[in-house]
């Protein structure tokens, strides 16, 4: 109910077993959602930051779906950091959500984020 999207593929288990899923399969947007929990192990915090914005992402991509269950975790490669004004950064991050015992990832997206340091 979080994403209010309530495709049968998300909440009806009989009916997403007939599709290629085989099962239901978590919102894409829900595991996108994510991001913003994993970002805390990033460990990608410039010093002396406090206060960190969303700016949007240059590009997302859906992979895989995520079966109803399954973990996930998040990786990130910081790209790169422009300081666009006195105290205010611009970041990008390369982010990939893997899931667990899957070849191929959830998702992969390039994510832009401001952080005002003092």
């Amino acid at each position: 109910d979080c994403t209010l999207d309530h495709q049968f593929i998300h909440i009806d288990p009989e009916k997403a077993a007939q599709t290629p899923f085989g099962g239901t399969v978590a919102h894409g947007f829900l595991t996108l959602s994510m991001l913003a929990h994993f970002s805390e192990q990033f460990g990608l915090v410039i010093k002396g930051t406090y206060m960190g914005v969303n700016y949007g992402f240059d590009s997302v991509r859906f992979i895989a779906p995520v079966k109803t269950g399954s973990r996930i975790r998040a990786q990130a490669k910081s790209l790169e950091i422009i300081e666009k004004r006195p105290g205010q950064f611009m970041s990008k991050t390369e982010v990939t959500v893997e899931i667990e015992g899957e070849d191929k990832p959830a998702l992969k997206a390039v994510w832009i984020g401001m952080q005002m340091v003092k």
